[in-house]
């Protein structure tokens, strides 16, 4: 009955994967043993990350490449060559540069896409066991323990003896508390997997929606007498994207591809485009803008004479290498060494660069957005705190409380023999040993954790379970905190054994077996934020009610104390999730009582909740206090350190969690992403426009104060209010979002955008962060245990939240400078020769006619210069060390300094002063030929390149010294070659040598004694830490 394929969400080999087609979503029906619906449809079940497809990826790259400015101008450039009144040289010249950059970008493109696709495969490729039968129109599947839902799913069966399961549901809506999940009544009763193909029924289901937290339908078996219909809700569903925690569980397919939940809270990938590369296409419109005044002034000082359309067209053309074509593919090719060095950093291992295209992002980011669970936290809950009011118990004094518990039924075990006076100190011993078996017993009792036995090799599931095998048992709850609490009892002797619905067994460290009976059992709500049980133990009789819940509510349950406030505020600083513990005895009589009342109380029909609530919080009140329990999220490895970083680099952190606003208000303080000195303001919850009008009024007269707000009350703010309460929100210091939906994440990633005009990073670990990493300008993914969606979609992925330190203070500031300098010189290289061309012409009656021909001015800007210039993407002002060490030196990024108005025009005029300098100078000292002035001109030309791109290095690195002298003896090589240009017998001449190098040293002396004066007197914040 079983068989393997692959699914995962991919189902490749059966025919209900066809797509399905376009059409607006309606509600589904799915047959199960109707061999004559075989034409049921789904959409193809698959993860795709991919930008492109097979047809649309040369058009979509050619696209993306010519919507920048300057590429489309020297495509048209390109193809006016075509015209022989406009042709100034051979086509090659025009072509082979273009073809060149457009080549470099479709083969990285390729990569990319490539790579992408290998990984989707991959993923996509997970194989799922499948039950099947000839006719069978519906896909039934078995999701064992520990395997991720590849597809929606209504729940049939499970493995597991008290019928029901448990699923992680933490890459779908961040939340860290496991759900419980019923499967069908009906198919669960089935004696085997197997008759579910022999039953004839359907499922009816809603229209597929974004809501993943509703879910309506109904399940129809028709083959009874009378058929039997049962309702559907969000307890018999598995979304795609969980994980089930508990048992093997059999479902049927009810939405895949597009139609599921998870894909339907995410957004499509799209081509993001760097805030630099912006930044390069504005300048470069500038020198189009100064190449068209050029070009007027030629024309306009000839008295446009002639055809002079004809002859803007032409000088147009001649002066076209104001704007460098070979600027884009520079920059490209920069991209890739900087992925490369990062892929390569030892510091940060295992760290990918999925997008090329936006390194430099990385060092001028002004929010960052996280996400909690998996990224900040690793959702391993660790027991660290008992406080009984008069003595605490951390980590280091456990062993206390354990020989506390022992003494306590080794003294019950044991018959004591009379003493005649027990002195004080035994008296006091034994007070505080029972305190502290009361707060234990409670722990051990108040909780819905359920023991489950696993065979392990040597003992089979049913002897570990009648033996209560230690190693063979795992806990399942709702919540890992609860786990945590019932793990620690164990660890001071007081063991959780069995549980079904109506008892309970706990074993003590003398191995004896305690019975409780479950009599009433009240759950953990939001509203409530408490939980309640009632027990019975067997070997004495007595009845005792159990609570424990947040300090807010428990405050006014518990008889009053003097410490409880201060005590649980001191531990909430910590960063500690603090419960309060207490306990009430009930006489039998009083326990009837409560009983009948709760009984009628839930048969009512007008206001159920009200009443229920009313008689059990008549038990609510003067209870015992017990203890206070705190229990630590553990932090991801340096997520303190590194948020600290982030901080002192400028970059504000917003948490945008599914959690708990309690959960996520202690997990922003253990992580210090709130200082200790800062107050928090929790946004009431509020939900109309008058009550957030209010709030944020209250808000607003609060200062340097972290902002705690949910998911709800954003939504209402963000619909009224939206404007008042973003400019609000980004003067915080730190902002924490909870019980965000995955949409909601990727709303306030935007509104950021939108309002401030600042670069946003988005990092997270699960399926529900992919929509806010896609979002932002810079999205990084954490590759956790729970799957790799979220890495999957983003553009850098890197494996613990630590390393994001040094991806943007090292990486993104080195990317970013790194690139600013390489621009601003490729554009200098380009005004150097133009500045000469236009000196040139004027000379020589503003004739448009070229000083450079042929492979001259393709060699300029390749052989000759491009190994020197494009070595200063190995360029670096400070090492790694200092950078991480200063991250001050990060912030003054955030200005855009390296690449602004200002650099821009010093740049211009340096380019104009040496293109000047050399052009006159060659005109100066020429004697006879005309071929002399194009062999001292262009001589100078490339050796003040190779001395400016000298001048420009910080640190020098081998390889800069290798393309230096490289590019100059292929420069001194290629004179052999260039006899057509050059007069081979002139250069060997004393003559030429002395001309060429005062002309050079006319040029770059200058600007290098601005260069030592500026070190001397206004030295830059960098070369303080250097020096």
């Amino acid at each position: 009955w079983r068989w393997s394929l692959p699914l995962s969400p991919r189902l490749e080999c059966c025919e209900w994967l066809r797509c399905c087609g376009g059409g607006e979503a309606r509600p589904r029906t799915v047959w199960l043993g109707h061999p004559e619906k075989r034409d049921q449809r789904y959409p193809r079940n698959v993860i795709n990350n991919q930008k492109y497809n097979f047809f649309t990826f040369l058009p979509g790259v050619l696209f993306n490449q010519f919507k920048y400015f300057f590429n489309l101008y020297f495509l048209l450039l390109a193809c006016s060559q075509f015209v022989p009144e406009m042709r100034l040289g051979a086509l090659y010249t025009y072509w082979v540069p273009l073809g060149f950059v457009l080549a470099v970008t479709v083969i990285r493109e390729a990569v990319e896409e490539i790579r992408c696709y290998v990984r989707d495969k991959e993923v996509n490729s997970q194989v799922y066991s499948r039950l099947t039968a000839r006719g069978q129109p519906s896909v039934f599947l078995f999701i064992t323990q520990n395997q991720r839902v590849p597809a929606d799913m209504i729940f049939l069966r499970t493995s597991e003896k008290n019928g029901s399961c448990f699923l992680r549901t933490d890459q779908l809506d961040g939340e860290t508390d496991w759900k419980l999940r019923l499967p069908v009544a009906c198919t669960q009763r089935l004696p085997t997997a197997a008759d579910l193909l022999q039953i004839r029924s359907y499922v009816y289901a809603e229209e597929p929606n974004i809501d993943i937290h509703n879910f309506v339908g109904t399940f129809t078996r028709e083959d009874s007498d009378p058929p039997i219909s049962e309702s559907l809700s969000i307890e018999n569903t598995l979304w795609a994207g969980t994980v089930v925690a508990s048992g093997t569980v059999v479902g049927v397919v009810l939405y895949t591809g597009r139609e599921l939940r998870s894909v339907m809270n995410t957004s499509n990938p799209r081509s993001k485009i760097g805030l630099f590369d912006l930044e390069v296409n504005c300048l470069t419109k500038i020198l189009f803008g100064a190449l068209v005044v050029v070009s007027l002034v030629m024309v306009a000082l000839q008295h446009f004479a002639g055809r002079w359309y004809l002859q803007i067209i032409r000088f147009l053309l001649l002066f076209s290498n104001i704007i460098p074509i070979s600027l884009r593919v520079n920059l490209d090719m920069g991209k890739i060494v900087y992925s490369w060095v990062i892929r390569r950093d030892s510091k940060i291992p295992g760290t990918v660069v999925r997008s090329s295209t936006i390194p430099e992002q990385l060092g001028r980011i002004s929010y960052l957005l996280t996400d909690k669970t998996g990224t900040l936290t690793q959702n391993e809950m660790i027991f660290k705190r008992l406080h009984l009011g008069t003595v605490a118990y951390g980590l280091d004094s456990m062993d206390e409380v354990q020989s506390h518990i022992f003494s306590i039924y080794t003294q019950q075990s044991q018959d004591p023999p009379a003493q005649k006076g027990p002195t004080l100190t035994t008296k006091v011993r034994r007070t505080m040993s029972s305190r502290v078996h009361e707060a234990v017993k409670a722990i051990a009792l108040c909780h819905n954790v359920t023991p489950v036995y696993e065979s392990n090799g040597v003992t089979d599931q049913a002897e570990a379970e009648k033996q209560y095998e230690d190693s063979c048992r795992v806990y399942q709850a709702s919540s890992p905190d609860e786990v945590a609490l019932v793990q620690w009892t164990e660890s001071v002797g007081l063991t959780l054994v069995g549980r079904d619905q109506s008892s309970m067994q706990l074993r003590t460290p003398g191995d004896q077996i305690l019975n409780f009976t479950i009599l009433q059992i009240f759950p953990f709500t939001y509203e409530s934020k408490r939980m309640g049980i009632i027990v019975r133990d067997e070997s004495t009789g007595e009845i005792t009610f159990y609570m424990k819940g947040a300090d807010v509510v428990m405050a006014g349950i518990v008889q009053y104390n003097d410490w409880l406030e201060e005590e649980c505020g001191n531990m909430a600083r910590e960063g500690l999730r603090v419960l309060v513990v207490a306990k009430k005895s009930l006489a039998e009589e009083q326990y009837q009582d409560f009983e009948a009342r709760y009984v009628q109380a839930k048969l009512s029909v007008h206001d159920r909740s009200l009443k229920v609530a009313t008689v059990i919080e008549s038990l609510e009140m003067e209870m015992e206090l017990l203890c206070l329990t705190g229990v630590e999220d553990q932090l991801q490895a340096d997520v303190r350190p590194t948020l600290e970083t982030l901080r002192n680099a400028g970059i504000k952190v917003w948490m945008l969690t599914g959690d708990k606003l309690e959960t996520a208000t202690c997990t922003a303080k253990n992580a210090h992403l709130v200082t200790r000195n800062q107050d928090i303001h929790v946004f009431r919850l509020v939900t109309n426009r008058g009550e957030a009008h209010l709030e944020l009024n209250a808000f607003r007269r609060k200062h340097d104060c972290a902002l705690v707000i949910s998911g709800d009350s954003l939504e209402v703010c963000l619909k009224y209010y939206e404007y008042e309460f973003m400019e609000l929100a980004c003067q915080c210091p730190a902002v924490v979002c909870c019980r965000c939906a995955p949409t909601q994440k990727a709303q306030i990633v935007r509104l950021l955008q939108e309002r401030t005009g600042k670069l946003t990073c988005a990092v997270g670990d699960g399926g529900n962060d992919v929509s806010m990493i896609q979002e932002s300008d810079c999205g990084v993914g954490v590759e956790g245990k729970e799957g790799k969606q979220a890495s999957l979609a983003a553009d850098f992925s890197i494996t613990q939240f630590k390393h994001l330190g040094r991806l943007l203070m090292v990486h993104g500031r080195n990317s970013y400078k790194r690139s600013a300098a390489l621009s601003q010189f490729v554009i200098h290289r380009s005004l150097c020769i133009s500045t000469m061309q236009a000196v040139f012409s004027s000379v020589f009656y503003f004739a448009s006619v070229p000083l450079y021909q042929g492979f001259l001015i393709i060699g300029y800007s390749t052989i000759y210069t491009m190994f020197p210039v494009f070595s200063l993407v190995l360029d670096k002002d400070v090492k790694s060390e200092v950078a991480m060490l200063y991250p001050e030196l990060y912030k003054d990024l955030l200005k855009g300094r390296p690449l602004s108005y200002k650099t821009f025009l010093i740049w211009v005029l340096i380019s104009i002063y040496q293109g000047s300098t050399i052009m006159y100078g060659a005109l100066l000292l020429f004697e006879s030929e005309f071929v002399h002035i194009v062999a001292i001109s262009f001589t100078s030309l490339i050796l003040t390149e190779l001395l400016m791109v000298a001048l420009t290095i910080q640190t020098w690195h081998w390889l800069m010294t290798v393309a230096e002298l490289l590019s100059l003896a292929c420069y001194i090589a290629s004179l052999v070659f260039l006899h057509e240009f050059i007069d081979v017998y002139f250069i060997a001449t004393l003559s030429f040598l002395w001309k060429v190098s005062v002309i050079t040293l006319v040029s770059c002396l200058p600007l290098y004694v601005l260069k030592y004066l500026r070190r001397r007197f206004s030295p830059p914040s960098y070369s303080k830490l250097t020096s």
